[in-house]
C-alpha cells in the first residue's frame, strides 16, 4: 500500500527534492497535495507531473490541474498518512498543530514549528499519538542513533562551520552577502545559508533538538566538523558513542522521515567509502566569532517566548542583509539587543507567541530602519 503524503511547501529546496526522492519511490507514494507561496509557475508544473488530488499557493487562482485547498483543509484531510512541513517561518506552525490534531504524522523540516513553540507541539503530538519525524540531518541522525533516551546521556550536534570558519571576525565583518552564501558543503535556500555562516542556524537545531529528544540543554553539545560526513552522535550513560554517517546529501534524511520506519534503496549518487574520505576532524566552535550560538542557549534556557524573540529578531536581520541593508554582524547585534530588551513571558499561548513575534519582527525593523536613516 503506497503512503499518502501532502508536501507544504513543496516549490523549495526541501519540497523540490522530497519530490525527486518521491520519483524514485512511486510505488511507495501517493500524494494528495502540494503547497507552494508565489511559485505558481513552478507548483503548476509539479501538478501536472505528480497528479495530487489539492494544492494551495498564494495566488490561488494561478493554480491549474488540480482542486484549491486551504493550508487548514490540507492539514484536516485525514487521508494523509504524513505531512512534509518544509515551509519556512512561521507559516508551518499553525498547519502543524492542525494536522497534530487531526492524528497525521509530520516530516518536519520547519525549524520555526519548535523554536517558537516547542513546548506546545510535542505534548500535543505525545497526546494525539503522532510521529514528529525530523527531516534536519542532525536531528535525523540523532533520530537514527537513539534506541532508549532514558539512557542517553548527551546529544553531539555537528556544524560544517559554515563559510567563515577558518576566516578572522574582520573578514566576517566585512563579508558580502555573496562571501554568506557560499556554504562549503551544502546546497540551501537563502535564509539558512546565512544562518549557517553566523551558526545561528545550529543554535535554532539546539533547541528543535531540547524539544525533539525532551534533553536539558546542559546536555547538548555543537561540535564542528567540516567535512559534514558525521551527521550527529549521541553518548550513552556507560560511555558509548554512536554516531550517523553519510555523504552531505538532504535525500538521505527527506526520505528517512518520509519513509519511517521503512528503508528503501532510493537517491543514492555513490556508496559510502571510508577510503576516499580518508580523514575526519572536529573542532571547538569559537564562541566569540559565532555569538549567535550562545545567544540560542540563553534563548533556550530562558523559556518562554524568548525562543520567539531570538527567532524574528533573527530572521527579520537575515532579510535586512540579503538586501544589504545591513552588516552580517549586524545580524547577531540587533539579535542581542532584542533579547536584552524583552519581557520574557513564561507559558505563552499560540495566539500569545504570534503577537510577540509580530512584535519582535516590528521593533527589529524600526531599529533597522533607524540605523539606514
Amino acid at each position: 500500500m503506497r503512503r499518502k503524503i501532502s508536501i507544504l511547501g513543496s516549490t523549495g529546496s526541501i519540497g523540490r527534492q522530497a519530490l525527486e526522492v518521491i520519483e524514485k519511490l512511486q510505488d511507495k507514494f501517493e500524494i494528495i497535495a502540494l503547497t507552494a507561496g508565489e511559485n505558481t509557475k513552478l507548483l503548476n508544473e509539479q501538478i501536472q507531473k505528480f497528479k495530487p488530488k489539492y494544492a494551495f499557493a498564494t495566488k490561488t487562482h494561478q493554480i491549474e490541474g488540480a482542486k484549491v485547498a486551504s493550508l487548514e483543509e490540507i492539514c484536516s484531510n485525514r487521508e494523509n498518512d504524513i505531512i512534509l512541513v518544509a515551509v519556512s517561518g512561521k507559516i508551518g506552525l499553525k498547519p502543524t498543530i492542525t494536522a497534530i490534531n487531526n492524528g497525521i504524522d509530520i516530516a518536519l523540516a520547519n525549524k520555526e514549528t519548535l523554536v517558537m513553540a516547542g513546548d506546545i507541539v510535542m505534548p500535543l503530538a505525545k497526546k494525539n499519538g503522532v510521529n514528529i519525524i525530523p527531516v534536519d540531518s542532525e536531528h535525523c541522525a540523532i533520530h537514527q542513533c537513539i534506541k532508549n533516551i532514558s539512557q542517553v546521556d548527551s546529544l553531539i550536534i555537528t556544524a560544517s562551520g559554515g563559510p567563515f570558519l577558518k576566516k578572522s571576525v574582520t573578514d566576517m565583518k566585512n563579508a558580502t552577502v555573496e562571501e554568506a552564501l557560499a556554504h562549503p558543503r551544502w546546497n540551501m535556500g537563502k535564509k539558512i545559508t546565512v544562518d549557517s555562516a553566523t551558526l545561528m542556524n545550529k543554535g535554532l537545531e539546539v533547541i528543535e533538538a531540547h524539544h525533539l529528544f525532551n534533553i536539558d540543554y546542559d546536555k547538548i553539545k555543537v561540535i564542528v566538523h567540516p567535512q559534514s560526513i558525521v551527521h550527529s552522535a549521541i553518548e550513552y550513560v556507560d560511555g558509548s558513542v554512536i554516531a550517523q554517517l553519510g555523504l552531505p546529501s538532504m535525500h538521505i534524511p527527506i526520505q528517512y522521515a518520509i519513509s519511517y520506519p521503512y528503508r528503501y534503496e532510493g537517491i543514492k549518487s555513490k556508496s559510502f567509502s571510508f577510503s576516499e574520505i580518508a580523514r575526519l576532524d572536529f573542532e571547538e566552535p569559537d564562541w566569540n566569532k559565532f555569538k549567535a550560538l550562545s545567544l540560542a542557549y540563553e534563548a533556550g534556557k530562558a523559556g518562554g517566548s524568548a525562543t520567539v524573540c531570538l527567532n524574528a529578531a533573527n530572521e527579520e536581520s537575515v532579510f535586512s542583509f540579503l538586501q544589504g541593508k545591513i552588516k552580517l554582524f549586524d545580524i547577531i547585534d540587533n539579535v542581542e539587543y532584542m533579547m536584552s530588551k524583552h519581557n520574557n513571558k513564561q507559558n505563552p499561548d499560540i495566539e500569545e507567541i504570534f503577537d510577540i513575534d509580530s512584535e519582535i519582527r516590528a521593533l527589529t525593523k524600526e531599529k533597522i530602519s533607524k540605523v539606514l536613516v
